[in-house]
């Protein structure tokens, strides 16, 4: 469970197995059950989390009331709200489990003391937020000039297997689209790479 963390931080900074050791104890595993919400819009975030086996959906309700997925968390995979967590506002986004999952999680005070305790975190976290910055970035140029067959193409090449680990109407929620209209994409496809 400790090596899937300490595989991904060191792809970002170096720590030895002693700073590694200092580094991952206050992370704390929390188990979810399928379905079970990790955190509610309205509530603070006060965690990080980072998906040690199952998987997640990041989601916002729209004013009509649909679910708009903004990410899907598999192993490896980072969670939380860092509008909420940095800037202590209630959370505009739900977390939660589509599969039986663990989770290592941090508390913001912990982390915040791994900060002054340990710099290379703070580089770590900062190199972490750039890309996740990126990733937000791109995603929204994709929703904004992206025909939807792009986008579901670009779907399958960023989670290569969570198609078959969650529903069609979970990635047409990705995708921003309707379930009908995801079948049609997904039969032009398939009739495509025959």
């Amino acid at each position: 469970m400790l090596d899937l963390l300490y595989k991904n931080i060191t792809r970002h900074i170096s720590l030895s197995k002693e700073e590694f050791q200092r580094f991952s104890e206050p992370f704390q595993l929390k188990k979810f059950q399928k379905k079970e919400v990790a955190l509610r819009e309205g509530d603070h975030c006060l965690f990080e989390g980072f998906v040690v086996n199952g998987c997640f959906k990041v989601y916002f309700l729209t004013e009509d009331g649909f679910e708009q997925t903004l990410y899907f968390a598999v192993e490896s995979w980072w969670i939380t709200d860092l509008d909420s967590l940095i800037n202590n506002v209630p959370s505009t986004l739900n977390i939660e489990a589509l599969e039986n999952s663990e989770v290592l999680m941090i508390s913001k005070k912990d982390k915040e003391l791994l900060y002054e305790t340990m710099p290379q975190v703070e580089k770590l976290f900062r190199i972490m937020n750039q890309q996740s910055s990126v990733a937000l970035q791109r995603r929204i140029l994709s929703l904004m000039n992206k025909t939807a067959d792009k986008r579901y193409l670009e779907f399958l090449e960023k989670y290569p297997t969570l198609e078959q680990r969650i529903t069609q109407q979970q990635v047409a929620s990705y995708l921003g689209i309707s379930h009908e209209f995801l079948s049609k994409i997904r039969k032009k496809t398939t009739l495509g790479n025959r």
